[in-house]
């Protein structure tokens, strides 16, 4: 299956979606099961009690829910606050809230707190920057002081009407909720479901082409895919392999060369699985502690794979720590938990 491929179908009865490129599985979208809010979702939560030693906050959010809150002063026990959904929680624990808001579109991004006008980089045609530039400012005249807006790079092959239109909603949309601070916990603006984040996060470039529909998945090779993904083994080229196996207190990463027994063998595995290593935590829904053990190679060769996993990591939505080496020649790094563990979604019952 060559090119962009957003494929759109459901499992265990809720909304999923893929971005395939060239055969190769690039990014997955599950809804959570039940009731469970999506992720982006906008609250007024109600501050709870302080937690000194984990540096942070419980908030009250509505239908019971507890959402956790980190790294924040000068709030009091009572206040009303306006927070947003940044990624999955495990059971048992609060979910992780941040006061950070964003209102996102195909298009614009509106950044309250973060005031100015910016587009994306990826767009360097300095006429195109120029117009972009008078489109924010015409969609932003009148808008709070604090209010900023990032045009994203869709923009560039969007149309002036279509990228006008967005910014106009977003704004009015961020300026009613942020204006809406008062009363007890409630819901203010539902996270985009997995469909809703395709069309939003994954059309550009625009793909060669979108299958929708019961079967989908299966028709276009998905559910194949997620099944190797089930799997803790990892295929390398030239024959090596990797194991990804998640415990409670880290994930390990342990890779092998195979029959491989050539000088570049342990080297090449290492490069291998470090360049797919974000795209395997990704799709697997695994974060937090990350230990790898690579295969055995000279003290030389760490140079070469502390750039490999740099530029892997870099394009990463998700915050991610590279810790280094440890005195045992493990590898250690810290990802950000933003979702469930693939086999949880897929393992869920509707």
């Amino acid at each position: 299956m060559k090119g962009r491929v957003i494929v759109l179908d459901q499992i265990a009865g809720r909304d999923a979606a893929a971005l395939v490129v060239d055969g190769v599985l690039q990014d997955l979208a599950v809804d959570p099961v039940g009731d469970a809010p999506l992720p982006g979702a906008i609250f007024r939560g109600i501050v709870d009690r302080p937690m000194k030693g984990q540096g942070g906050v419980f908030v009250k959010l509505p239908d019971g829910q507890s959402g956790f809150l980190r790294q924040v002063s000068g709030l009091a026990p009572g206040q009303a606050v306006l927070v947003q959904l940044t990624g999955a929680a495990e059971p048992g624990k609060a979910l992780p809230v941040s006061t950070r808001i964003l209102f996102k579109s195909q298009f614009a991004i509106i950044t309250p707190g973060a005031p100015g006008r910016n587009i994306s980089r990826r767009i360097r045609d300095e006429d195109l920057r120029a117009d972009l530039a008078a489109l924010a400012e015409a969609g932003m005249e009148g808008a709070a002081a604090d209010l900023g807006l990032i045009l994203r790079s869709a923009c560039e092959t969007a149309d002036e009407a279509e990228i006008a239109e967005d910014i106009l909603a977003m704004r009015d949309l961020a300026t009613a909720v942020l204006a809406d601070i008062k009363g007890g916990p409630e819901l203010l603006v539902e996270g985009a479901s997995a469909h809703e984040q395709a069309w939003r996060d994954w059309t550009d470039p625009a793909p060669d082409e979108v299958a929708e529909g019961a079967g989908s998945f299966a028709d276009h090779g998905v559910a194949e895919l997620l099944d190797d993904l089930l799997s803790p083994r990892i295929t390398l080229p030239g024959g090596g392999h990797a194991y990804i196996e998640p415990t409670r207190a880290l994930v390990a990463v342990d890779v092998n060369t195979g029959n491989d027994t050539t000088p570049a063998a342990a080297l090449k595995a290492n490069i291998a699985t470090a360049r797919d290593l974000p795209r395997q935590l990704r799709l697997r829904g695994l974060g937090g502690q990350v230990v790898v053990d690579f295969a055995p190679m000279p003290k030389k060769d760490r140079a070469v794979l502390d750039q490999v996993l740099r530029a892997a990591f870099k394009g990463e939505a998700s915050e991610t720590s590279l810790s280094g080496w440890t005195n045992l020649g493990l590898y250690e790094l810290v990802r950000k938990r933003d979702r469930l563990p693939l086999a949880e979604l897929i393992g869920a019952a509707p």
